[in-house]
């Protein structure tokens, strides 16, 4: 009697363990297919010769963490370069995450980006996690970069940096896993001879630089 209810109580535990397990799976499996159906949406259209060249690179950094810097005007496709780097990626089943730096004020910046606290400041009701926080695992794309104020600069090179945030009235340091693609239509180089942008930040997102190439010089597309 004693010997069948232990095995009682050791099936019912098993059988729990046995049911997370299979959840998990299952959200494993679903993850999955979320991803294979979003990566099939992101086509790279055209067979120029510098697209096929753009193609090959993107297969070539896609694997790595390097952080990237995608070059080009407005409408060229530098999002789907960047979708396109993070389905290809082993990151793929994780988040990707698109913030428009030229939308964010520097009052707004660092709330968007590292999250902030309950009560950190007005209709602060609630805690919310950052972008980075968001992305973390994934891929964090950063559009129109060029835009980003000063101030904003130096506090995202310290993540970059450190690979940590503190949200906004919070103390905590969060450690985050974030690739970052960053992306503009400003020639950065000559932003940062007439010091409106930093850098050592430029340095440290320029380490793969991708140009996007307009419609008008690949007329056979």
């Amino acid at each position: 009697a004693e010997d069948e209810a232990g095995l009682n109580e050791l099936a019912a535990h098993a059988a729990i363990a046995i049911e997370n397990s299979q959840q998990f799976e299952q959200l494993v499996a679903s993850r999955k297919q979320i991803a294979d159906e979003a990566a099939e949406g992101v086509r790279l259209i055209g067979e120029n010769v510098s697209i096929r060249n753009l193609r090959s690179t993107i297969e070539r950094v896609a694997p790595t963490d390097l952080a990237l810097l995608v070059l080009g005007e407005n409408g060229t496709g530098k999002e789907v370069v960047s979708q396109m780097v993070h389905y290809l990626s082993p990151r793929r089943a994780e988040p990707f995450v698109a913030v428009n730096c030229a939308a964010l004020s520097e009052t707004l910046l660092e709330s968007e980006l590292f999250g902030h606290e309950r009560g950190a400041f007005t209709d602060a009701h609630e805690a919310r996690p950052g972008k980075f926080e968001l992305a973390s695992g994934g891929t964090l794309f950063l559009d129109e970069i060029g835009d980003l104020s000063l101030g904003g600069q130096a506090k995202l090179l310290r993540v970059l940096e450190d690979k940590v945030v503190v949200r906004v009235g919070g103390s905590v340091p969060i450690t985050t896993d974030t690739r970052v693609i960053a992306a503009t239509n400003q020639n950065l180089a000559e932003l940062v001879g007439e010091r409106r942008f930093r850098e050592d930040l430029f340095f440290r997102l320029n380490v793969v630089t991708v140009q996007m190439p307009p419609l008008r010089e690949r007329l056979d597309d």
